[in-house]
């Protein structure tokens, strides 16, 4: 029988129908079209190879094909979440209220800085935050925004932070089986970097530890999350403006996506502590961030009178008023709120401060050395004669006295190197 010759015009004809398998192995059967690859690898280099995608044929019409060249394939580019849209869309739809971690300190879907010396207890502070949320108390006697919370220690061994909780239990009067909210995890002594840098000028990327705790988030749907410490998740330079809100960014990205806040705490350098501002490296760090709160010991003319008082300072927070202090104290394991100062005993503390303040500008300007305006709260605060009183409080005794009338600034010397004294009216 004569084989009739196939009709090549014929679209259901398949020019490889009549190839013979060798060894009964279809050697076409493991290819994979060309388009097919990249699309594959475009998605897994997003981390996006697990989301259902259209079959290829959706590229198909997007296809250049110039005269003579094979078929291209089409790479579909990284949808965005967010969209351009008019102002004008929002008229009457209720106006969202903003959500806070902690208010008037720790914003909620946002990264906040808790920045801290060595050996302050940051760590320790932060772990009292976790527990606060995870029980629905209170911390540092705010209000807190209960639910689950993920604690994530690089610097801490597991041990440690079990004594800790311990402690702090044993403070507020619960017990571990009320901790069912709090996930710990520590990784003192392996990798805990976040972001990983494949070359020079090249996006961070997340490493496989930030994609656990992403998905960890995804499952918990927790309220808090915190990171300690910076030094040990980021891999970049601190001083890189780009790496710098790269990372930040990341950090930003699990704080809206799983609606929680991220805490991330940080060592500031000599300049920072230095300077009071408790910051470390390029601007952008306290830039990038919604809050940045310094926890810090307490220390006036260089000398720390208790060495368990400590102040929590709100050095920026966008959405509220920055400036704000909370005075705590270290005691049997935990840090604990001062109590507020009544309104008459803040009368007679100023009152001793302005007594003893006139007494050191008597007895200097009898001794022959009449104190400077500027340098005298700090001198007087040095002084024998203080009788305990900071500098902070001989400011305010100055200031008050001047406004009084009782202390007058007087000026000598030539116009090029004018000196002041501060004199007694009277």
């Amino acid at each position: 029988m004569t084989k009739q010759p196939r009709d090549w015009n014929d679209p259901a004809y398949d020019p490889f129908s009549d190839i013979i398998p060798v060894g009964g192995h279809d050697p076409f059967a493991d290819i994979i079209p060309l388009a097919e690859t990249n699309v594959v690898r475009f998605e897994r280099s997003l981390g996006m190879d697990d989301v259902p995608r259209p079959p290829l044929s959706a590229y198909e019409a997007d296809a250049v094909q110039a005269p003579g060249q094979q078929h291209q394939a089409i790479i579909p580019k990284a949808e965005r979440a967010s969209r351009f849209y008019s102002a004008a869309t929002l008229a009457g739809r209720a106006v969202p209220e903003r959500k806070w971690l902690v208010p008037d300190l720790i914003p909620a879907r946002t990264v906040t800085l808790l920045y801290g010396d060595g050996g302050t207890g940051k760590s320790l502070l932060a772990l009292q935050l976790a527990v606060a949320v995870a029980t629905g108390q209170r911390w540092l006697g705010r209000e807190t925004q209960g639910g689950q919370c993920v604690f994530l220690s690089a610097e801490d061994e597991a041990d440690e932070l079990h004594r800790r909780l311990s402690d702090i239990l044993a403070h507020e009067g619960a017990d571990f089986a009320g901790l069912d909210r709090l996930t710990l995890r520590s990784m003192a002594g392996e990798d805990a970097l976040l972001a990983q840098i494949e070359g020079p000028h090249k996006p961070l990327l997340p490493t496989p530890l930030c994609e656990e705790i992403d998905a960890l988030l995804a499952d918990l749907k927790p309220a808090l999350l915190v990171l300690d410490t910076l030094a040990d998740l980021f891999p970049g330079n601190e001083n890189d403006k780009a790496q710098v809100r790269q990372f930040v960014g990341i950090l930003k990205g699990l704080a809206i996506r799983h609606d929680c806040a991220v805490v991330t705490l940080a060592h500031p350098s000599m300049s920072g502590m230095a300077s009071g501002t408790g910051t470390s490296g390029n601007v952008a760090w306290g830039n990038s961030a919604r809050s940045r709160l310094y926890f810090k010991r307490i220390e006036e003319a260089g000398q720390e009178d208790n060495p368990d008082a400590r102040v929590l300072t709100t050095k920026k927070v966008n959405y509220g008023r920055s400036g704000s202090e909370t005075m705590v104290t270290w005691r049997d394991g935990v840090f604990v709120l001062d109590a507020r100062e009544a309104g008459l005993d803040r009368v007679a503390r100023n009152a001793v401060a302005e007594r003893v303040f006139l007494s050191l500008v008597r007895l200097w300007t009898i001794q022959g050395r009449p104190p400077n305006p500027t340098m005298a709260p700090a001198n007087f605060a040095a002084s024998s004669e203080s009788e305990g009183i900071r500098k902070a409080a001989f400011t305010q005794a100055r200031d008050a006295l001047l406004a009084q009338g009782k202390l007058k600034i007087v000026r000598s010397g030539p116009d090029t190197r004018p000196l002041q004294r501060l004199e007694i009216v009277g």
